[in-house]
């Protein structure tokens, strides 16, 4: 590890905080909320809204996971971590993730009081998901919470606050939950060997430690596909909202 100050070219700080945020899940779940949206019926504009609400939300996360992990992630040498590098200093990724809070409280509020209480509920319980239960068997559990008020983020939202007062399908709900902790497993899946070697036991490794990685991998992405097609199907049957 460098013992030079890190993040000593500030140009670099955007692409760095980029990398911190887990792009790739922060935007695969911000695009899935928009489609949503957009196969809902909700207008252009709102479809935007939801976008960039859900696109801050997942930075906010990012940072706070790769915040709590630093420790963790400089020990087992994280190539895919800026602050396990030394790349990025711990307080300029703080100071990030206060400016996410700070934004994206509006910008859920934005779309009505019940739907922004909605979204700002499911990332309360992803961040305290950081914190407590991930490590155990019960990790699974924070997932299905926050992604199962997603379908009441969507149903309860409007334009500049003016939204819909009809609660969300309970099948779509249902599905929604089950997908997040499909997503779980998915997004543990690269970690399972460096989780294993640190003793923690969260459900995604103790399903791999019993039927394998690979087949594990195969058949979170079956359930994941034929979720998404029971979500596709409810919603165009029954609709978004009740």
């Amino acid at each position: 590890m460098s013992s030079t100050s890190p993040v000593a070219d500030r140009a670099s700080l955007p692409s760095l905080l980029l990398a911190a945020a887990h792009p790739r899940v922060g935007m695969a779940t911000a695009a899935g909320l928009a489609l949503a949206a957009t196969l809902s019926g909700r207008p252009a504009r709102e479809v935007g809204m939801v976008l960039l609400t859900a696109l801050v939300g997942q930075c906010v996360l990012g940072w706070a996971n790769d915040l709590v992990d630093r420790r963790r992630d400089t020990a087992e040498g994280r190539a895919d971590k800026p602050v396990a590098q030394d790349l990025l200093a711990a307080g300029d990724l703080g100071f990030a993730l206060t400016c996410g809070l700070l934004l994206v409280v509006p910008l859920a509020m934005s779309h009505g009081l019940w739907a922004g209480a909605s979204y700002l509920a499911a990332l309360a319980i992803a961040l305290l998901g950081l914190v407590v239960l991930r490590h155990g068997w019960l990790s699974w559990l924070p997932w299905a919470a926050s992604w199962a008020l997603y379908p009441a983020f969507l149903a309860y939202g409007g334009w500049a606050g003016d939204g819909a007062e009809t609660p969300p399908e309970i099948s779509v709900t249902v599905l929604a939950a089950v997908l997040g902790v499909l997503v779980h497993v998915l997004t543990s899946l690269p970690g399972l060997v460096a989780d294993h070697e640190a003793g923690r036991r969260h459900l995604p490794l103790r399903i791999a430690l019993r039927v394998g990685a690979p087949r594990l991998l195969w058949i979170t992405g079956v359930l994941t596909a034929l979720t998404l097609g029971a979500l596709l199907l409810a919603g165009s049957q029954v609709g978004l909202r009740q």
